[in-house]
């Protein structure tokens, strides 16, 4: 995965990829590829064990949550007339769609997907309304009504819907969907890739803010989540993959909502990169101590 990032990375520098192309890629990722992901991880023979895992990694995902949320909150006040809304965004929310799904496909397969479609319920249910909130300053009813109708959403819900009815795709739609859907991690990888190469490397090394965020989104928060899910006795695969998600760089949309909301999107740009670069390391070790 990192290879294929440094060749998005290249593919960015010679000019295959610009800014237009890499815009439609993402787009292109979040509104086809993941979804059929995720609808296509339910794609399985019921199993009362599967559901009884969803439901914890749902659990698991709101415990996960609260503690990020709660710390941020006190870490990332507003002192001294300073807005900490981009830091405090970015330190909760991790790319645990864009970069996690192919992350836990890698690592755990399609039934990590699975387990990561309960994280990704609680993930967008709370980036859509606390995260809107903290980025806009004020309650966006529209954007909330918006999430709820995201195609992510959708295949959790018409995916769960046919894992409980014991629905099969038959073959003929299913071969298609699943070599779409083999796109996921190649695409994301090279997406990510070529968003890095965008950012001023000089002006990021020199910012104090990147380091201690990133410390916070890649290390300190995903350490307390493991602190507090390490005495239960969770699957391995299931507190896995909540590692992984909740592990993950900075999300995306961090980006789009500064831009939307007229904040430092310059310092989330940053941040981003700076998070996805180092997070190559830092996801791997923190699987170590599970």
């Amino acid at each position: 995965m990192i290879i294929i990032a440094a060749i998005g990375l290249l593919c960015a520098k010679v000019g295959l990829i610009d800014d237009a192309t890499n815009k439609k890629l993402s787009a292109l990722l979040m509104l086809l590829v993941n979804p059929i992901v995720i609808f296509l991880s339910y794609q399985r023979p019921f199993d009362e064990r599967l559901l009884n895992n969803l439901l914890l990694s749902i659990l698991l995902g709101l415990i996960s949550f609260i503690i990020t949320v709660t710390v941020s909150h006190i870490v990332y006040r507003n002192r001294g007339g300073k807005d900490k809304a981009v830091e405090r965004f970015a330190a909760i929310y991790p790319n645990a769609g864009f970069l996690g799904i192919p992350l836990i496909y890698g690592v755990f397969g399609s039934e990590g997907v699975l387990y990561l479609t309960g994280y990704l319920t609680v993930f967008f249910s709370f980036m859509w309304t606390h995260g809107m909130i903290v980025m806009s300053g004020k309650r966006d009813l529209a954007a909330i009504k918006k999430a709820v109708l995201s195609p992510a959403l959708i295949a959790i819900f018409a995916g769960f819907a046919m894992f409980m009815l014991r629905i099969q795709i038959p073959e003929i739609i299913h071969t298609p969907l699943e070599l779409i859907g083999n796109m996921n991690t190649p695409m994301a990888m090279l997406v990510a890739g070529a968003s890095i190469y965008g950012t001023n490397v000089v002006k990021m090394l020199k910012d104090k803010r990147v380091y201690g965020l990133c410390a916070m989104r890649l290390l300190i928060l995903p350490s307390l989540t493991i602190l507090a899910l390490m005495p239960f006795n969770i699957p391995p695969i299931v507190l896995g993959t909540i590692v992984v998600a909740a592990a993950s760089p900075v999300a995306i949309n961090l980006i789009l909502f500064a831009h939307r909301h007229g904040r430092d999107h310059i310092f989330a740009s940053q941040a981003f990169a700076a998070a996805t670069i180092l997070s190559m390391g830092t996801i791997p070790l923190l699987l170590m101590f599970l």
